[in-house]
């Protein structure tokens, strides 16, 4: 069996790169701040691979690059070999979603551009360019250009570029997210093919993904962050021999521990690497539309109410930023419970995925009044003598309890599922928050 090319126990192993207590806002236009990472720390250990893992907005991709000194923090700052990061770091190199190839240059020319920044001589530069190139399958197409080529390999093309250049440290942001999934397969085997058989002259690999069973299969250790603003929630070791089979207990064990961290966004959990409790004041509303949501606990009620969120989210074709906000749904609504990586109907949830529409929105209503957004809002609404409160009024107070940025959208979404509910509604010529006529003064329809 193949061995990691270092020593698993990476505790003790000297780090490249070390973030402590990084922050980072970025100005908006009406003088606020955009608040994407709150003190952050992280290292990065000589001889491993780490994976930061999360939903979208929590600052996954900002954290990589100030990481890399491309962007330079807030607050807090980065040492690299001991030395403060000031700006790019010549020992980090990267690859990108996007495959970021000049579409004006040869595959042998675009390998050689990070060797050619360096000033490294044209003869040295092109056998090194040639030896990555080889490296990632690719020769015979030095002179091809990047229309001439496949998605897979303009990303290969991406990797030579930064193996040619033989980084300390190299760095991948959602690297295999824009290829078709038999490519993305294909290539993240080579590259750990690679990594383990040690042909890659690098001590250390980042990734950033969503994709919680590529962390698995990938990573050493596993950094899972939280959102609005980033923030870390947990640290994972990933104490699997290679090479790892995704069908093994202990395989499927992690990632259903994952998928039951990320699917429970307000929950407290102790971080191994910070000790850290985090709760916010507010449990947000997720991003769920209320037909999507009726539509997953269908599918789930026809496999007898119960459903593996990795096989789910195959079936759908639903990456992990597109199903957890339904789970997250289901769960504040009280439809569903996500218990070691199974999302489980309750009986309200199975009578919910059976009933007519009439008979579902009364469930929802119900449920929706103990959603914490919904229930603050109609509660306000309900004081008022004529049930209206001018909108300004809540988005400032969505604007305070998650930020400039997420207020407006926690607002945009509570409004939507107000109006499913038949509780509050929105009058554009008042520019109001309206309480429902129809149950102004009356008592929310109760469910079964």
């Amino acid at each position: 069996m193949a061995t990691t090319l270092f020593p698993k126990n990476t505790a003790m192993a000297a780090p490249i790169l070390t973030a402590d207590h990084v922050s980072k806002s970025f100005p908006l236009p009406d003088g606020g701040a955009l608040h994407v990472l709150d003190d952050v720390s992280v290292t990065l250990n000589r001889g491993e691979i780490l994976a930061l893992l999360g939903r979208s907005g929590s600052g996954k991709s900002t954290l990589l690059r100030i990481l890399a000194g491309l962007i330079s923090p807030t607050s807090g700052g980065v040492t690299a070999n001991g030395a403060a990061v000031s700006g790019p770091n010549p020992d980090v190199a990267m690859v990108f979603q996007s495959f970021a190839l000049l579409p004006w240059l040869t595959v042998q020319e675009n390998v050689e551009l990070g060797l050619k920044a360096q000033g490294i001589a044209a003869k040295v530069r092109a056998a090194q360019a040639n030896a990555a190139i080889d490296m990632v399958g690719l020769d015979g197409f030095e002179g091809a250009y990047p229309k001439e080529l496949s998605g897979g390999m303009r990303q290969r093309v991406g990797f030579a570029r930064a193996f040619a250049v033989r980084p300390r440290a190299l760095f991948m942001d959602e690297p295999f997210s824009a290829l078709d999934v038999l490519t993305a397969e294909n290539l993240r085997g080579e590259l750990l093919d690679l990594w383990v058989e040690q042909k890659l002259d690098t001590e250390a690999i980042l990734i950033v993904t969503h994709n919680i069973e590529e962390a698995v299969l990938l990573a050493d250790r596993v950094i899972v962050l939280g959102a609005n603003p980033g923030h870390i929630r947990v640290e994972l070791p990933v104490n699997l021999p290679r090479p790892r089979e995704r069908k093994e207990s202990a395989f499927q064990a992690l990632v259903d521990r994952i998928y039951t961290i990320m699917t429970r966004p307000n929950e407290e959990i102790e971080s191994v690497a910070t000790g850290v409790k985090q709760r916010p004041t507010l449990a947000p509303l997720p991003d769920a539309a209320v037909g999507m949501l009726g539509g997953l606990l269908e599918i789930v009620e026809a496999q007898s109410g119960k459903a593996d969120l990795f096989r789910l989210s195959e079936t759908l074709l639903l990456d992990v930023d597109d199903l957890l906000p339904l789970t997250d749904a289901a769960q504040q609504l009280a439809f569903a419970t996500v218990i070691g990586g199974d999302l489980t109907l309750t009986p309200l949830g199975a009578t919910y995925a059976k009933a007519d529409i009439l008979r579902s929105k009364e469930l929802f209503r119900t449920q929706a009044l103990d959603v914490p957004v919904i229930r603050l809002i109609h509660g306000l609404l309900d004081k008022q003598g004529d049930g209206r409160l001018r909108r300004a009024f809540f988005d400032d107070l969505m604007a305070r309890h998650f930020g400039r940025e997420e207020g407006p959208k926690q607002l945009e979404r509570a409004i939507d599922w107000g109006r499913y509910a038949e509780l509050f509604t929105f009058d554009p010529e008042s520019d109001t928050l309206v309480l429902d006529p129809a149950l102004d003064g009356a008592s929310p329809v109760q469910g079964g």
